[in-house]
C-alpha cells in the first residue's frame, strides 16, 4: 500500500485568500490611476461600489455587478444547477465577445458538471478577450474582476489536468499583474513536477517572509510531502502537525477535537511511512467524523485498504458501504479527481471476495477514462500502473476460476469453456504485458518496491510481490538492492525478505523461499495478514515440494485462516485427503479433478459429515473446521452434485463475503440509492456521518 499526499482545496484558497488581493489591487490602481480613467470607475469611500463590505459575493468576489453573472451566481448558491448552466449558455450565445460570460460558463462546467476540457476552452476564450497589459485598462473596460478570476481558475485547472508549468506560469502572471505574491501556491505544482528542491526552498522562502497562517498552512503542508520524499517522515511528521497547528491552531495527534479531514488524512499517512498502523486508523476514523464535500481525500478509502491488508474483511465490507457514501456527497468537480482511486480500491475488494470480472471492469475502467490528480501527490502514469497490475491479477483469478468450472464439465460439454479459456490465456498475457511495459521505468519499480512508498498511488503490499512474474526476477532482484542500499526497509526488513521469498519461488530455489519466508514471517509487522499469508503459501509449496510434508500443511493452514483466496489468486493447489469412506465416488471424482485440490494420502481432509444439516468441509488438522457448505439435497439444480462441488471451492478459497449485485452497480458507476441492504445497513450508511 502506497501513499499520497493531500492539499488543501486550492480553488477555496485561490479565491478567499487571493481576492482579498485583488480588493487591495483595484483600490491602488484606483488611486493611481490617471483622471480619465478615475473618472469611468465607481467612486464611493474610495473602493467603489462594488467592494462594500456588505456588497453580495459571487464567484468569490464583491465587485461583480453585472445582472446576468449575479443570477448564475445565485443559482448555485441555491443549487438550482440546470437553472445555472441555461443562463450561463444563454448570456454566451447572447455575448459570445463578453468574458464575463465564458468565465461564468466555465465556472458552471467545472463546478456543477466537473467537465474539466469545456471548462478551459470558456476559461481560454475569457482570456484571450482579456488580453490587457496594465491593471488600468482592465479597469476602464470594466473587466479586472473577471481577467483576475480567469487567470486564478486557468491555474488550478492546468494544475488539476496535470499541466503544471502552464499553472506556474498563471501564477507568475498573476504575480506580475497584480503585485502581490503568489510564492504559497507554487509549492504544490513544483511537487507534482518532482522538483522537490524547488518545492522546500519556496516553502521555506514562504515561512521567512509572511505571517499569514494560511499561507503558511500551505507552506508547512508542501513540505510534509517534500520531506515524506526524502524518507524522513519524521520530519514529514512534524511539517504535517505544523500545517495544522498553523492555521487552526490545534495539534492532531494531541487534540481530539483537530476538525481538518485534509491534515488528518495527511498525517495518517506519514503515520503509514513509520510502520505505526494503529496511530494511521484512529486519525483516518477521526477524519471520517469531518466530511468536506470539497476535499479530493475520502478516509474510508484508506481505511478499506488498510482493513483489506489487516485481513479483517467485515470492517472493510463496511468501509466499502461508507466510502459510497462519503462519494455521493463530493462536489461533481472531487469525484472526477479521485475516480480511478475508488475505481482501484473497490477493484481489489471485489478480487479478495470473489468477483474477479467486476474488478476487471473496473480495472478497465480506471485506465480508460483519465483521472485528475492535481490535488494530491500521484499522478496519472502511477495510476494506469496500478491499475494494470490489478487488472492482470483479477485476467488470472478469472482464468482459474474457468479451469475450476471446466474440471466439473465432460469433455463435450467442457467445448466451449475450453475454448474461452484459450482467450482468457491470451487476455491475462496480454495485460501481463500492458502493466509491465507501465512499469518499464526504474524509479517508478524502486517506488513499488518501498513499503508504504510516498506520494505514490495506493496499492497493497499483498500485490506487489506480482512484480517479480511481471518484470522479472533479475531485474527485481537488482533493483530490490538498490533499494535496500537507499534505506528503504530501515523500519523493517521483512519487506525486503519477502520479496526474496517471492524471487526465490520464482527461481525454484525451494531451500531459499523458506529460508526468506521464515525470515519475513518473524519481522513482518503482524498488521500485514495478507502479505503473511503469501509469505506462508510459497513457503507451504515449497516446503511440499521439498517432502517436507508436515511443514507445509502448518503453512497452509495458516495462509488459510488469514487469507482464503489466497491459494486461487495464487493458482495454487491444496493438498487434501478424502476423510470420508462413504462420500459419492463422482464427488471425489470432482474433487480429484479440480485444479484446486491435489488429493493423495495426506493432506488437510475433506469430509462429509451425516446429520440433520449435512455438510461438505474442510478440516485442518486438528479437525477444525476451515470450511464447511450445505451438502443437503438440492433440488434446484439439475447437477447437485456439480452445484455442491462449486459451492464447496467458492467456501474454501473464499472470505465468505457477499457483495450484492447492487452494491457491485454502486461500485461500477450507478446509484447506491437502491442498494439491496438490510435496514440496520441502511441506517449505518445513512446516518454515519453524524455517528
Amino acid at each position: 500500500m502506497t501513499m499520497r499526499i493531500h492539499r488543501r482545496p486550492a480553488r477555496l484558497l485561490h479565491r478567499t485568500r487571493l481576492c482579498g488581493m485583488a480588493i487591495f489591487c483595484l483600490a491602488v490602481a484606483h488611486l493611481a490611476a490617471p483622471p480619465a480613467l478615475q473618472a469611468q470607475t465607481p467612486d464611493s469611500s474610495g473602493l467603489g461600489d462594488g467592494f462594500n463590505a456588505t456588497a453580495p459575493s459571487c464567484f468569490g468576489m464583491t465587485g461583480i455587478t453585472e445582472e446576468r453573472a449575479l443570477a448564475i451566481c445565485d443559482a448555485l448558491f441555491l443549487r438550482q444547477n440546470i437553472e445555472a448552466r441555461e443562463l450561463a449558455e444563454q448570456w454566451v450565445a447572447e455575448a459570445p465577445d463578453s468574458p464575463g460570460a465564458h468565465f461564468s460558463l466555465a465556472e458552471v462546467l467545472s463546478r456543477v458538471e466537473g467537465n474539466l476540457p469545456r471548462s478551459l476552452y470558456h476559461l481560454h476564450r475569457a482570456e484571450e478577450l482579456l488580453d490587457y497589459q496594465s491593471m488600468g485598462r482592465a479597469m476602464a473596460d470594466g473587466n479586472l474582476e473577471w481577467h483576475y478570476l480567469t487567470l486564478t481558475e486557468l491555474s488550478y485547472a492546468h494544475q488539476l489536468i496535470g499541466n503544471q508549468e502552464r499553472s506556474l506560469a498563471y501564477l507568475e502572471r498573476i504575480e506580475s499583474f497584480y503585485g502581490q505574491s503568489t510564492e504559497s501556491l507554487r509549492g504544490w505544482p513544483l511537487i507534482k513536477l518532482g522538483r522537490f528542491n524547488e518545492a522546500r526552498a519556496s516553502a521555506e522562502e514562504v515561512l521567512s517572509s509572511t505571517d499569514d497562517p494560511r499561507e503558511r498552512s500551505r507552506a508547512w503542508n508542501t513540505l510534509c510531502a517534500v520531506e515524506l520524499a526524502d524518507l524522513r517522515p519524521l520530519e514529514s511528521m512534524e511539517a504535517c502537525e505544523n500545517s495544522m497547528s498553523e492555521e487552526d491552531g490545534v495539534s492532531l495527534l494531541e487534540d481530539s477535537t483537530a476538525a481538518d479531514t485534509v491534515h488528518l488524512l495527511n498525517a495518517s499517512e506519514v503515520s503509514l511511512s513509520l510502520l505505526r498502523f494503529g496511530e494511521a486508523e484512529q486519525l483516518l476514523e477521526r477524519a471520517t467524523l469531518f466530511p468536506n464535500p470539497d476535499s479530493v481525500g475520502n478516509p474510508w478509502v484508506y481505511l478499506l485498504y488498510l482493513r483489506m491488508n489487516q485481513g479483517r474483511f467485515e470492517d472493510a465490507h463496511d468501509s466499502l458501504d461508507r466510502m459510497l457514501a462519503w462519494r455521493e456527497r463530493q462536489r461533481p468537480l472531487v469525484t472526477i479527481m479521485n475516480r480511478a482511486e475508488h475505481l482501484m480500491v473497490s477493484a481489489m475488494m471485489l478480487l479478495l471476495s470473489g468477483y474477479p470480472e467486476d474488478a476487471e471492469r473496473l480495472t478497465r475502467s480506471a485506465l480508460n477514462q483519465p483521472d485528475r490528480t492535481g490535488s494530491y501527490s500521484a499522478d496519472e502514469q502511477q495510476k494506469d500502473a496500478i491499475a494494470a497490475l490489478v487488472r492482470h491479477a483479477a485476467d488470472r483469478q478469472i482464468l482459474e476460476r474457468k479451469r475450476e468450472e471446466i474440471a466439473t464439465q465432460g469433455w463435450i460439454e467442457s467445448i466451449p469453456s475450453r475454448l474461452e479459456s484459450l482467450w482468457l490465456q491470451f487476455r491475462t498475457w496480454r495485460s501481463s504485458r500492458q502493466a509491465a511495459s507501465l512499469f518499464a521505468d526504474n524509479q517508478t519499480l524502486m517506488n513499488r518496491l518501498r513499503p508504504y512508498a510516498p506520494l505514490d498511488v495506493h496499492i497493497p503490499e499483498w500485490i506487489e510481490p506480482e512484480l517479480v512474474q511481471l518484470m522479472g526476477r533479475g531485474t527485481i532482484s537488482a533493483l530490490l538492492e538498490q533499494t535496500r542500499e537507499a534505506g528503504a526497509y530501515a523500519l523493517n526488513e521483512g519487506y525486503y525478505h519477502a520479496y526474496r521469498a517471492e524471487i526465490a519461488w520464482q527461481d525454484g530455489r525451494h531451500d531459499r523461499v523458506v529460508e526468506a519466508g521464515e525470515r519475513a514471517l518473524g519481522q513482518l509487522p503482524p498488521e500485514e495478514v495478507l502479505l503473511r499469508a503469501r509469505v506462508s503459501a510459497r513457503m507451504a509449496d515449497a516446503a511440499r515440494r521439498s517432502g517436507q510434508n508436515d511443514e507445509a500443511l502448518e503453512l497452509y493452514e495458516s495462509a488459510l485462516r488469514a487469507d482464503p483466496s489466497i491459494l486461487r489468486r495464487l493458482g495454487d493447489a491444496l493438498p487434501v485427503r478424502i476423510a470420508s469412506q462413504e462420500m459419492d465416488a463422482e464427488l471425489v471424482r470432482l474433487l480429484r479433478r479440480s485444479p484446486r485440490f491435489n488429493v493423495g494420502e495426506s493432506g488437510l481432509a475433506i469430509t462429509l459429515d451425516r446429520g440433520d444439516t449435512p455438510a461438505l468441509c474442510l478440516r485442518a488438522r486438528s479437525g477444525d473446521s476451515l470450511s464447511c457448505v450445505d451438502a443437503g439435497p438440492n433440488d434446484d439444480t439439475e447437477q447437485p452434485l456439480v452445484d455442491l462441488t462449486r459451492r464447496f471451492l467458492d467456501g474454501a478459497f473464499g472470505p465468505g463475503i457477499e457483495i450484492s449485485r447492487a452494491q457491485r452497480t454502486a461500485l461500477l458507476g450507478g446509484s447506491i440509492i437502491g442498494s439491496s441492504r438490510d435496514t440496520s445497513r441502511q441506517r449505518d450508511i445513512s446516518d454515519f456521518l453524524l455517528e
